[in-house]
Parts: structure tokens; sequence; C-alpha cells
């Protein structure tokens, strides 16, 4: 099965449950029904009996439709108001069959009304046009990143997490990043006004020589915190960084690593008392393990689990899971907390992780489960299980691993060769352990998705176990032979990199030889190899996890049982042979799409990225610009940064911050695959003339340097008309008396030097004023002026403050939409302006229909509207 727009599988299946409506009119035929699947969740260890019948009612339901506003507080609650304030008056006043239709409703217990959800009917919104209206802002918001769709239950562990600016956070699993953008904004809250207030600080010389603001915006007001959001798959990677790139933070580092074997992060190194240097490793404060699984809490929207549910599914998942989360453990500071999640609702999955990972660890002298039920009021849940079966994959249930042992010896290991102690409740030292703290979410408490979250906090350090064979496969081990391989000529590291990896078990002759049919440790355990993935035209695809968080428009990931089967994680299983060795770990060809020869495949050679390069901060380039922009001395210069081998600042600049710069500098050639790192400041752009400052201010940059520059580039914008025109027509004439058609800046433009200028948008209160205070990007050529803005951000901004759907205009083109340009040197260069303003949109687009599936944007509410 492949992507929508794609080919089809020569297994002829359409597409997955997540899918478009293209795709979900193909699953409504599906019986949502699986005699496995429903005995299982009816043993009376989930639910009490007067439950049930409304839970799998619920489960047989489509899922209601839910969105975030996104970004920081301040924006995300102007666009939230117009929301408010216009679509939700059009829509409460829809009569159907004599009752007012139901809007969309905030999530009680979301932070200041963030999120969303809504539970109209297709039939209805199709026949109403208040709604034509309200998809044109839920796709346009979501187009510029100011609006995320995603699942509410997803929505919690990030929530959970207590992350704040300042700390050191890790997404150990985070494509395709609507969780890590959650985590993005807690790190910089509070951000906005704490800049502010210093900046002003500054300019009344109320400064000492140490940066200001509050513990963890001592940055001069700036977040110090850091994200480190991680994926194994290159390609979800990749779209991870599409989502987080709206955010503009350059407190964040994109790695694609295998969460197993996720690798300890060299820091510049110290020196002690007797002048040694030692060196030092990355610790994190939070961790989020959202991990990969089954997806059984997801059957409302991805059907195919009411069709290909086995409980081989959870059985094969539940050693990677618990060796991520074993992983989290051991990167985390003493004092740190653990979140660990799925939308799985299988205890193999949850609670046994939980357990194991806390018995490896030492217990839970060392590990504690946080007690959330007082957390996020509003949100129902249910405890974690003390007690469960475990379902073989002949569908028998086992009450524990004793009964397990014994059938083994008397009947044989038909049916049982996935089955391990550790999937079983604890017994012994563990059997106190306080899982009913673990938190349970099942759809029919508030018409949700299902899902399991738990918080674990670490309260002192620790030395893991090695895996018990009993507990988890002996092939497991396999990933550690991979990881140790990855480190041949390192120039002599390789021990004091494996003592950094704290406590992992050394590998045997028999992993090895596992660990050498095995591309990689990512390979091996979560997902095609990358080749495969790369270039899967024929690939099945299907969400990872929960289906609210845009995976529809990713490559899933799979992984191989010991029964011959191929779950894709997080969907339904794809049954294929069994393969020849019996390890439950496939060859890297046993993924392999059928589309392309291996040997085709082979010649494909992991994905070169360009490396990290910081500028001296006299670069010869940039002291000129410092001087352009009258950039205070307090905005720090020495965290610019290009992506090319030579270091040179030839098209972009990107800003980081402190802590980036640092691990990326120390772990250069060091084995991290870092995919993405930095914020876009500034752009080269083309002049008429010469000695003007061609390096133009990025969008995402300006948002950061902004309180820094000098008024003598600054232009203020106070109302709406002007900032409408500005909007509408794509480079307005300033020469003659042309800049009196800009009213208010229009004498302020004629008269500003050629470059690029800042927009200041004001808000006034006045009835003719704006609400919301803007900074945006403005371009002086020689008889024009442009907002340099990408059209979709244009229209976006059009519709949002003044219900405006009108044609941009483009005064480079003539009449009738002939692309070609008007004589004169002007214009060849607002041409020139157009096309470079133009690659950043292309690049935006490109990468949206590289990772959507046909190329509809509307598809993302496809099933709202």
């Amino acid at each position: 099965m492949g992507k929508r727009g794609g080919k089809k599988s020569g297994r002829g299946r359409g597409g997955g449950g997540g899918g478009s409506g293209r795709t979900r009119s193909i699953w409504q035929d599906i019986s949502r029904e699986n005699e496995k699947f429903e005995r299982y969740y009816n043993e009376p260890e989930f639910l009490p009996e007067e439950e049930r019948e409304i839970f799998w009612a619920t489960m047989k339901k489509d899922l209601p439709n839910s969105f975030r506003f996104t970004g920081s507080r301040g924006h995300a609650l102007a666009v939230q108001q117009r929301l408010i304030d216009h679509h939700i008056p059009e829509i409460t006043s829809i009569k159907y069959e004599d009752q007012f239709v139901e809007p969309p409703t905030p999530i009680s217990w979301y932070p200041d009304q963030l999120a969303w959800s809504m539970t109209t009917p297709k039939n209805i919104i199709r026949r109403f046009p208040p709604f034509a209206s309200f998809q044109k802002f839920l796709v346009a918001e979501t187009d510029v990143g100011n609006i995320s769709r995603q699942e509410i239950v997803s929505m919690i562990p990030p929530l959970l997490i207590d992350a704040r600016p300042g700390m050191t956070v890790l997404d150990m699993c985070a494509a395709p990043g609507s969780k890590s953008a959650q985590l993005m904004e807690l790190l910089h809250a509070g951000e906005e006004d704490s800049v502010a207030q210093v900046a002003e600080q500054v300019k009344k010389g109320d400064v000492g020589p140490e940066p200001l603001g509050p513990e963890g915006l001592n940055d001069d007001g700036r977040s110090t915190g850091l994200l480190i959001a991680n994926d194994s798959d290159y390609k979800r990677a990749h779209m991870l960084i599409h989502q987080m790139k709206r955010l503009s933070s350059p407190n964040l580092i994109v790695t694609n690593h295998d969460a197993t074997m996720f690798p300890s992060i060299k820091l510049p190194p110290t020196t002690n008392a007797e002048g040694k240097t030692q060196n030092r490793y990355l610790k994190f404060d939070r961790i989020l393990a959202d991990v990969p699984c089954s997806g059984d809490g997801t059957a409302r929207k991805n059907y195919g689990v009411w069709k290909e549910w086995i409980p081989g599914n959870a059985l094969g998942l539940y050693s990677i899971q618990a060796r991520i989360l074993v992983r989290a453990l051991q990167m985390l500071k003493v004092g740190g907390r653990v979140v660990y999640s799925t939308c799985s609702l299988n205890p193999v999955e949850n609670e046994a992780v939980v357990a194991s990972a806390i018995e490896r660890c030492g217990g839970a002298a060392n590990v504690k489960i946080i007690d959330c039920s007082a957390e996020l009021p509003g949100l129902k849940r249910a405890s974690g299980l003390r007690n469960w079966k475990v379902m073989d994959r002949e569908g028998r249930l086992w009450k524990s691993w004793k009964d397990v042992e014994e059938h083994r010896d008397q009947e044989g290991v038909d049916g049982l060769a996935r089955l391990a102690e550790g999937m079983f409740a604890p017994t012994g030292e563990g059997a106190d352990l306080p899982l009913d703290r673990c938190m349970r979410v099942y759809p029919h408490q508030q018409d949700t998705g299902g899902f399991f979250i738990t918080v674990l906090e670490k309260t002192s350090e620790i030395r893991a176990k090695p895996e018990n064979t009993n507990a988890i496969p002996k092939a497991s081990v396999a990933a550690l032979a991979a990881e140790l391989d990855s480190k041949k000529g390192d120039g002599g590291n390789s021990l004091e990199k494996l003592d950094s990896l704290d406590d992992l078990v050394a590998p045997d002759p028999e992993a090895q030889e596992e660990a050498a049919k095995n591309a990689s440790v990512a390979e091996a355990t979560h997902q095609l190899p990358y080749s495969a993935t790369l270039d899967a035209s024929d690939t099945v695809s299907l969400p990872k996890r929960d289906a609210g968080d845009l995976e529809e428009e990713l490559p899933a990931k799979r992984t191989k049982l010991d029964d011959g089967s191929e779950v894709l994680i997080g969907d339904r299983p794809v049954h294929r042979p069994a393969p020849s060795m019996g390890t439950g770990i496939p060859d890297a060809g046993d993924s392999t799409p059928t589309s392309a020869a291996p040997e085709q495949l082979k010649k494909k050679g992991p994905r070169q990225e360009e490396p990290f390069k910081y500028l001296d901060p006299n670069h010869e380039e940039l002291v000129p610009v410092y001087d352009f922009y009258k950039l205070s001395e307090r905005f720090p210069r020495d965290r610019f940064m290009v992506r090319n081998a030579e270091g040179l600042p030839t098209r972009t600049v990107y800003y980081t911050s402190a802590l980036a710069r640092d691990i990326l500098v120390s772990n250069e050639g060091q084995g991290m695959k870092f995919v993405h790192c930095g914020v876009k400041m500034f752009v080269k752009q083309d002049a008429q003339r010469e000695n003007v400052c061609r390096w133009r201010m990025q969008t995402d940059g300006l948002k950061i340097a902004e309180p820094w520059l000098g008024p003598e580039r600054t232009v203020t914008l106070t109302k709406k008309e002007t900032l409408r025109r500005l909007l509408v027509e794509m480079f307005p004439k300033v020469n003659d008396d042309a800049w009196k058609e800009l009213g208010e800046i229009g004498e302020r433009v004629k008269d500003i030097e050629m470059g690029c200028s800042i927009l200041r948008v004001e808000p006034t209160g006045e009835e003719d004023g704006l609400t919301e205070r803007m900074v945006l990007p403005l371009w002086r050529s020689v008889h024009s002026l442009n907002l340099m803005l990408p059209k979709e951000d244009r229209r976006a901004m059009l519709l949002r403050i003044f219900n405006d759907s009108t044609p941009l205009i483009n005064t480079t083109q003539k009449k009738g939409g002939n692309s070609t340009p008007t004589a004169g040197a002007e214009d060849e260069v607002m041409k020139s302006e157009n096309a470079q303003l133009g690659e950043d949109e292309q690049e935006q687009m490109d990468t949206r229909e590289t990772y959507t599936k046909d190329g509809d944007e509307e598809d993302r509410f496809n099933t709202t509207v």
C-alpha cells in the first residue's frame, strides 16, 4: 500500500486508516469487530462490567476532530480570538432539525483554552456556508503553523512533563512533531515579556555585565533551555523539521538516531582544581518517551485495527519499548522526569514496560512513579493496572509467568515463543510497585482515543542491569553490537563513549553475528532500512502512534515478530512469511519494497547532512550587517552559523542558542547525526546599487533580533488599511507621489535608505487599529517597497485579520496574468526580489508536497468539513 498519489503495493490494499477522505471511504466498509481484540479488553481488569457497553460503543464511533493553537502564548491567543469572535457566533446561529448546531468547543483541562474539539456530523457541515468559512480559516492557519491538528489525548504527555525555560529536554521518538511543538512552547514560556523588559532596561542603561532575566530566561530574557527532538527514521526526521521550523526556535536540535541506543552528547570540557581537563556529557531535565506501539487505542480512526489486531502486535514491541525507557532513565538527571506514553491500551506495552524498566534500573529506590491524579483537573482518567493477563498468539490468556512455564514443560512452546516474564504483573519485591499511579485514558470517558501515560522521577543515579533473557529476547543485544561497530575508527574514543552510555550490557558472539545481518540499529528494531524508506513508493504509509498528529503524512515503521508477522508500528500488521532465522529481528532486506531491486537500494548511501559551521563574531561579512541594523552590542554575536563545509556566509546565516552551539561544536565528527539546528536570521538579497546591505532579515530571525535593533531601519504601522494594502499588493511604488497611497507609512518609506527595513505593527485599541503586535521585514528598492512574506502567510493574515480572500496583486506582472516583467531596471530587480522570496515559499511547498499524500492542502481538515 503506497502513499496517496503513489502506487499501490503488490498486496493490493488501498490506504491507511488515517488517510484522506478517499481512503477513509474504503475503510468504512470494514466491520468494526474483532473477536480476540474484544475478548481481551472485556477482561475484568480493564473496566467495570457496567462500563463495557459504552466503551465498545464509543470505540466503534468515528473520532471527533481536534486542533490546537500553537506558537507563543500571545500569538496563539490572538489567533484563537478570531475563532471566538467570528466563526463561533456564525456556527452557533445555525439550526438543523430545530436544534442549534454544536460549535467547536474548548477542551476544559487544556491551559488557556488553546485546544478545541468538534463533533459536528459531516452531513451538517456540508450543508451550511459558515462551515466553509471556518474550513478556510483552519486550513490557512494550519499551513502557516498557527494551528496544529492533533488528537486530544496526544496533548496530555507534554503537559505532565513539567518542562520550563532553562531545562534540557529530549523527545526520543518525536516525529511528526506535535508533542515536540508543545515542549518547545513550554521552554519559551514567558520569553516575549522577559526579553521586552530586559531590552527596556538596556535602553535606560540599567544593566550590568551579566545576562538579565529570571531563572531559565537569564540570557537577556531569552530561554537558556534546549529541546533535542529525535526520530530514528531519516524521512520522518525531516517531517519533524518542517513542523518545528514554524516555531522559529534557536533552542532546537533535531537528530536521527535509534532511541534504544541514543548516543551520549558531549559538552565542552571543564578544568578541575588540578588543572586537568574533564569531559562532560549532557544529562536531561525532562525526557518524553512517546514510544512506537501497536496503536490499538486509535481504533476510532485507524480502522485497520479492527481487521488486523492480533496479540503479537504488543508482544513484539515490548522489548523495544522497555529498552527505550531504560535508555531514557539512564540519560536523565537525578530529580529529572520521564514521561512514558503510548496510544495502546495493552498492559504488555504499558504497565509491564514501566515495571520492567524500573526493575532494570534498581527498583523503586531509584525510580519513582509520580502520582499525577491531581494534575490537569477536568481530565477524566483511570488508574493503571496492578494485575493483568497476557494473551498469546493463539488467543489463550495467561495469568502468570509461572503458568506459562508449567505449560511449556508439559505441552511445549507452541504459540508461546514471544511471551516473556517481564510481560506479566511483577511479583516478589516488585509486587508493591504503585502501578496504579499510571494513567489510562479510555475513549468513552470524554469521547477521545485511548492513551496511556506514566510520569517517572529518577531519585538516584542508576546502573541498569543487563537484559534478562526471560524478560526480553536474547537477540535484542544485537542493537548494542551495531552501536559498538559504529564506534570503530573514532580516534580512540570508543571506551570513553561506552562509559558515557552508563551501563549497557556487553555483546556476546551470537549478538555480534546477528548484528552483522542488520544495516543499523534502527533497521533492526524500528523501521524499514533507510535506503528503502527514502524511496519507498510501495511501502505502507500508516500512522506511527496517534492518528491526530498528522501521522497520515508519514512513512510507517514496522518490525517483524517471531510468529512471522510484520507489525506496522502504530497501526495494522501486514502478514508476511516467517524469517528463516527465526530470531524476531529481520534482515535489512526483509522489508525492502517490492518496487525496488535490492541492488539498487544498496547503491543509495546514508544521507549526508551539510556541516554546521559557526562564524567568527567579527567576520568581514557580519560587521557591516551589525552596523546597518544598529544591532545592539548586547545581542550575542558568537551564535551565527552557516551550513557549508567551507564555513562561508554565501546565502543564509542562521542563529542558535549558546547551548545548541556548544553541542554542535563539541560533537562535530563524533558520530552524532544532527539533521537540523538554527533559525534563519539573514538571507542574501540582490540590490540595484552598490553600497547597499544585501543581507535582509528573515521573518523567523527578526522575531529574535527585533528588540535589539536600532530605530534607523524601523517603520511603524498602526492602521488596518495600511497593513491590508501591503498584504494584498506586492511591490507597490513609492517613487514620485505614489508613496502617498501608502497612508501613514508613506512619508517614512519614501525617504528610508534602500535595503531591508523593519515594519513594527503596533496595536492601538482604536476602531481602525490592530489588536496584535507584529514585526515583519520590508525591502526598499529604488522605486518600490515590498513586505517580505510568502504568499501563504499573506493570505492567512488577510483572512484572519480582515476576513478577506482578495487575490494578491503583483505589480511586476502584466495585466491578464502574463508573468513577463515590465521593462526597466527597477522591474528586473523587483522580479529578482520576487523570485528570491518565492524560493522560501517554494521550499515550504516542496516540503509539504513531499510529506502530504497527493498535495491536497485541505486534506488535513478533510474530516472536519
